[in-house]
């Protein structure tokens, strides 16, 4: 396990530095891509046929917003820090979770992904409602809302692998943007 400290400056200046210690990391239950490689190859084979033609920075909020719904702290380190990495702004991330009252951050296309990324991710009712699945198809043509909907269902399937095996978020690093 690892502890976190943060030094922060007091009023009396650095010598007077308070060290605060935060919660033990958690360990992750189980390394799953060792114990079922052809497994976890096809899963990266899926995440590579998922993002195939989907503009990526639709594909990143996708993946963002999916991970705050299954709360995945793991796939939202790594999918915030390759967002930001890839020139999105800490505004629009910080602003995904309340997406529905600052929707003057997005554009209707990333509106209307981002209502069915909700309505795929939970399925509580049993379905898509109509009216999610019509106002997603209005702004993307046939494969384009295909191309959505596989990127929607490949992130809650890495959201549940990554929430059961308890991968541990924060040392995620990515690639060069």
């Amino acid at each position: 396990m690892t502890t976190h400290t943060v030094e922060s400056a007091g009023t009396a200046g650095p010598a007077a530095a308070a060290r605060t210690e935060y919660a033990h990391e958690h360990a992750p239950r189980l390394p799953l891509a060792e114990r079922v490689p052809e497994f976890y190859r096809a899963m990266l084979r899926l995440e590579t046929a998922a993002a195939k033609d989907v503009d990526p920075t639709l594909y990143h909020l996708i993946k963002i917003r999916a991970s705050q719904v299954n709360h995945c702290a793991f796939c939202i380190d790594m999918h915030t820090k390759d967002a930001l990495a890839e020139g999105e702004t800490v505004e629009r991330i910080v602003q995904l979770s309340a997406w529905r009252e600052s929707r003057h951050f997005y554009t209707e296309r990333e509106l209307a992904a981002l209502e069915l990324t909700e309505s795929v991710t939970v399925l509580t009712d049993g379905f898509v409602p109509d009216e999610v699945y019509a106002r997603a198809a209005a702004h993307f043509d046939e494969t384009e809302l295909a191309r959505v909907i596989s990127a929607i269902v490949v992130i809650n399937a890495w959201n549940r692998i990554a929430v059961t095996t308890r991968m541990t978020p924060g040392h995620y690093t990515p690639r060069s943007a």
